[in-house]
C-alpha cells in the first residue's frame, strides 16, 4: 500500500502493529527492521494465517507467507534496511551510537512512518531490545496515545510480530542474495555462508577478503569484534589529518589517523561521516506496495 494510494477504510479504525528485526548478529550485510499492521478486528484472522517466528521456518515457507501477506489487502507492512556501513559508522564515531539505540531509532521510525500515513495505531507489539520496561517507557513517552507491549520472544507470542519477523527476514535474505559487491578484486566471491561470526564459511570469507590496506569490502560490519583479529595483518597507514579530523580526536596528537584502526574498505573517516550524514548508507523505508523491486530479488 504505497503512500500515493488512498488508505483502506480499516486503517481509520483502531489498528495494531508488530515490529521485529532480522540480521542483528551477523558480521555481514544489513540489519532489517520490519513491521506489519492491521485492524484490531482482524486479529483472529491474522492468528489463522500460520505466521510464526521466522527463525523456526524454512526459507521456502517464509517466502510463501511473505507473498501471502503482500496479497492480503487487510494487511500493511513496511521495512527499514540499515546498511552495514551505517551500522559501523555510527558505532565507531566519536559520539558512538550503540546497536540498541540504532534498533530503537529504527522501530520509532517505522511507527512514525505508519502514523504519518494516517493509520490509527492504538497498540504496538515489539520484541525487547535491552531492558523491556525501559524500552516500553521510552516508547510510551514518545507516543502517549499508543499502548506498547514489549516482551522477550514476542515473535513467537504474537502473530502480528511473527508476521513482522517474516517481513524483515525475507527482505534481508533477498538483499543478501542480490548484494552487489562494489569492490573489483579478481579473487572476490560470494560464498560467505550465513554471515554469522561463528560460521566457518563466513570466517574463511573474511580471511580471504581482507585487504592489507583497505580493510574489508563494504558488505562487512567492520565495527564487529569478529573483525578485530584480522587487523594485526593489515598495514599501518598514516597520513596528515586536516582540521576536521583533528576535531574528531583520533590519536593522541590529533595529527595522524590509522586506517588499520578503522578497517573501512576504500574510505576515509570523512567518507564514513558523509555516508552517515547524507543518509546514503541506508536504504531508508520501503513500504509494502512500493517494495515490488524486492520481490524480484
Amino acid at each position: 500500500m504505497g503512500s500515493e494510494a488512498p488508505l483502506p477504510k480499516w486503517a481509520s479504525t483502531p489498528c495494531i502493529m508488530g515490529i521485529d528485526e532480522a540480521g542483528r548478529g551477523p558480521v555481514l550485510g544489513p540489519m532489517v527492521y520490519g513491521c506489519l499492521y492491521c485492524a484490531r478486528s482482524y486479529q483472529k484472522t491474522l492468528a489463522s494465517l500460520n505466521f510464526a517466528d521466522s527463525k523456526t521456518l524454512k526459507e521456502e515457507k517464509r517466502e510463501e507467507l511473505f507473498e501471502n501477506l503482500k496479497a492480503d489487502e487487510s494487511i500493511g507492512w513496511s521495512v527499514d534496511v540499515i546498511d552495514p556501513r551505517e551500522l559501523s559508522a555510527k558505532m565507531l564515531k566519536k559520539n558512538k551510537v550503540n546497536l540498541n539505540e540504532i534498533s530503537h531509532d529504527s522501530a520509532i521510525g517505522l511507527i512514525n512512518r505508519v502514523l504519518n500515513m494516517g493509520v490509527l495505531l492504538t497498540e504496538v507489539y515489539l520484541d525487547t531490545v535491552g531492558d523491556a520496561d525501559k524500552y516500553r517507557i521510552k516508547l510510551s513517552e514518545r507516543f502517549p496515545s499508543i499502548k506498547f507491549v514489549v516482551a522477550k520472544k514476542a515473535d513467537s507470542l504474537y502473530p502480528v510480530v511473527s508476521g513482522a519477523s517474516i517481513v524483515a527476514k525475507v527482505t534481508r535474505d533477498r538483499a543478501l542474495r542480490e548484494w552487489v559487491l562494489e569492490e573489483t578484486s579478481e579473487n572476490m566471491h560470494r560464498s560467505f555462508g550465513s554471515g554469522y561470526p561463528g560460521d566457518s564459511e563466513t570466517k574463511a570469507w573474511l580471511a580471504h577478503h581482507k585487504h592489507s590496506i583497505f580493510g574489508f569490502p563494504t558488505l562487512v560490519r567492520f565495527s564487529w569484534g569478529t573483525c578485530t583479529s584480522y587487523y594485526k595483518d593489515m598495514v599501518e597507514v598514516l597520513w596528515e589529518s586536516d582540521k576536521v579530523d583533528e576535531d574528531v580526536g583520533y590519536g593522541s596528537s590529533g595529527k595522524q589517523l590509522k586506517l588499520s584502526n578503522i578497517g573501512f574498505g576504500k574510505a576515509s573517516k570523512r567518507k564514513i561521516e558523509e555516508i552517515e550524514s547524507s543518509g546514503k548508507g541506508r536504504c531508508k523505508f520501503f513500504h509494502s506496495r512500493k517494495l515490488e523491486q524486492l520481490t524480484h530479488f
